[in-house]
Formats: structure tokens, sequence, C-alpha cells
């Protein structure tokens, strides 16, 4: 109506296509107005093919692509759209159907049943507290006090299985227009685990290569740092670990305070090893030492470690660490939300079950595709730092 008004007014074609429709629909408005006024302006008949395929039916195949296979009997681990064609066909929920029309109905509601994600939920009954401790730590206080000018906040982990690949063929240098080139062949040099001490706030790297992890290659690394100043007759220096097997529980605790009485082992919680900042340094690590692997034996990958432990400690700045308290909180007030929800469905779950008589189907949950059930809680390492080299 709008075009026939402006017509009416004597606007031009441009004018009047301006930002909604094209200049060819204009002319063809004010062409079937001219030729048979208000009337020829209603609806005609549709010449197009009528739709093979009921909502009903779309319908269903949205809702099989959101189960598992393995619910519906289907050896699969996920669907595919030529898999979802086929099961569609094979139950007679539709008769034969093209793998785009199958693509196009999942297009409509952003379904992709060939993705998945993992996650993980809490399991520290002490998370919150742990967690607020290091990163306390990372501002620069313990137990609501300023560190001090002689306090000091030790990162620590290893990175394990780190092996001596030689390649059979030598690395081709990049070139124009060309990368690098390494072959896929290699012989093995064996492999050594790598441990590190990163300081927090100083951005200085202490590392060593052992064998193998445990409690006695951890202590070593212990002992490399605190036999030197400023940590040496510092008034406290926190180590910040995770919980592996190297230092796990009181009894590091108690055993890292027996030998060095001005060290003090935090735990992460379990699951959070993200909390840990050298997890950062380790992946610097991998881009740009370790990838690609191509070292002709352990005294090279030894060599090549502690070359760039000096390189980044005498350039590297701290990690600008903006994960704070306040974002803590509500990441678990998040994830008690997706909690209640789901133990809310598992609780309907159980009472449909026990209200069903035994040999009957149970209740018929609808699906609804396009829209979301309980939202999963996915474990994502975050990096909320920014650095530089």
């Amino acid at each position: 109506m709008p075009i026939v008004l402006n017509a009416s007014e004597r606007h031009r074609l441009k004018k009047m296509a301006h930002g909604h429709v094209h200049v060819d629909t204009v002319r063809t408005w004010r062409g079937r107005f001219a030729a048979g006024g208000l009337p020829a302006l209603a609806d005609r008949k549709c010449s197009r093919r009528p739709a093979r395929f009921t909502s009903v039916q779309v319908s269903e195949a949205k809702a099989l692509a959101c189960q598992l296979p393995a619910e519906t009997g289907t050896p699969l681990s996920h669907w595919s759209c030529p898999e979802l064609a086929d099961e569609l066909t094979a139950r007679g929920i539709t008769g034969t159907v093209s793998v785009s029309t199958v693509r196009r109905w999942l297009h409509q509601e952003t379904l992709k049943p060939w993705q998945h994600r993992s996650w993980i939920f809490i399991r520290d009954p002490d998370f919150r507290a742990k967690a607020q401790q290091v990163l306390d730590l990372y501002a620069r206080t313990f137990e609501g006090i300023l560190l001090g000018p002689d306090e000091y906040v030790i990162s620590s982990d290893e990175k394990t299985s780190i092996q001596a690949r030689c390649r059979c063929h030598p690395t081709l240098a990049p070139g124009q227009a060309r990368a690098m080139r390494v072959s896929h062949e290699y012989g093995r040099g064996g492999a050594l685990a790598y441990l590190a001490a990163y300081d927090v706030h100083r951005a200085t790297v202490f590392g060593r290569c052992e064998p193998k992890t445990g409690i006695v290659p951890f202590m070593s690394l212990v002992k490399q740092v605190m036999a030197q100043e400023p940590y040496a007759s510092a008034k406290r220096v926190f180590w910040i670990v995770d919980n592996g097997s190297s230092h796990r529980g009181q009894r590091s605790i108690d055993r890292l305070a027996a030998r060095f009485p001005n060290a003090v082992l935090v735990h992460t919680p379990v699951h959070a090893s993200w909390l840990n900042q050298v997890e950062i340094f380790f992946s610097i690590v991998q881009r740009k030492v370790v990838s690609p692997n191509d070292f002709t034996d352990l005294t090279q990958v030894r060599d090549r470690l502690r070359a760039f432990e000096d390189r980044y400690s005498a350039t590297a700045q701290p990690f600008q660490w903006r994960f704070t308290t306040t974002d803590l909180d509500e990441l678990l007030a998040r994830l008690d939300r997706h909690t209640l929800t789901d133990r809310q469905e598992e609780s309907s779950v159980d009472l449909a079950a026990c209200s069903t008589p035994e040999g009957l189907p149970g209740p018929t949950t609808e699906v609804r595709p396009g829209t979301r059930g309980p939202s999963r809680v996915r474990g994502q390492r975050r990096r909320h730092v920014r650095h530089t080299l």
C-alpha cells in the first residue's frame, strides 16, 4: 500500500524503492494497480510446487536429530545429514528425502548433531575457598592482608613426555610463498619431563629437565629456586600447584614446610589447573619451542629449553590476569542454576518412572526442536589473561 500511495504523489521509482524493495518490485506493483485498481493488489494464487513434507514430518526429523543414535538402537556415536536422511526413510517418517533437505531443516534450528563438547562439574567441596586463595595471591593478597615486598608467589607444575623426534629428512626453512616443511617420518630419541616454576609478579622462569616426574624431582625444583635470592631470604614464598601426585594433599604441605620454613604450598581446586599461571607458560613453550618437534636427541631438547628460559625471563612481562573473585562468584552462581535445573529434571523423570505401571510405556516427553533443554556447563579453559613476548 505505501508503494501505491507514493505513486499517487508521483515519487520517482528509485526514491520509492530506497531501503525497502527493489525497483523492479515497485514497477510491478504500480503496474498491477494501474491495470486493476485495489482488487489487483490482493494476493494471487501461488504457482509454486506444493510442499512434499508436512510440518509434523519436519518436526519429527528435527526431534530425531536431537536424540543420541545409541538411544534409538543405531550403532553410531552421532548423526550426520546423510545418515539422518537414511534413518528417516527407514523408519517411515518421510519418504525419500535428500541430504540437502535434511541439512536445510537442521539449519533452520541451528542443529549440529555431528558436533560435541565436553564438560565437567565441580567436585571439590572447597572449590571457592581454594580458588579465591589463588586469585588473592595473584592480586598480592593473602588472608585479607597485602603481601610485602619480601613475599613472592611462584606458580609451578610439570610438562610431561616431551619427546625428541629426529626427522628422517632435514627440515626445510620457509621461503617465499612457502611454509616451513617438516618431514612426517621420524625416529624416537626418548622423552623427558620439564618442570617449571614461574614467578607470577616478576615474570621469571626456573626450570629443570628430569627423566620422569615425582616427589624427588619436584623437591629438586623447589631447592633450585629456594637456594637463590631473593627467595632464600624472603619472608614467605607461596608455591601454587595443582593436585598432581608429586605435590598432593597435606603431606606435601608438611614436607615442603619442613624442608623450607618460609615456603607455603597452595593447592588449586581439583580439576582447576587453568587457575595455575604456569600452564600459560607451558602453552608458550609448546608453540615456540617444542612444535614442530625436530630434535636429534634429548640433550638438544634440554639445551633449547634452558636457552628459552633465559630469553623469556629477559623479555617477558607478567601476565595480566583478569579472572577475579567477582568472576568466580558469577561462575559458581551459574553452575548452581544449572545444577538445580538438572536435579529438577532428574526428579521429574524419577517420579514419572515410579508412577508408570510396569510393562506399560511411560509418559511421552515432548521434544520441541529449536529449544534448549537444561544447559550443561562445559569445562572451558579460558585464559583471562593477555601476555606479550
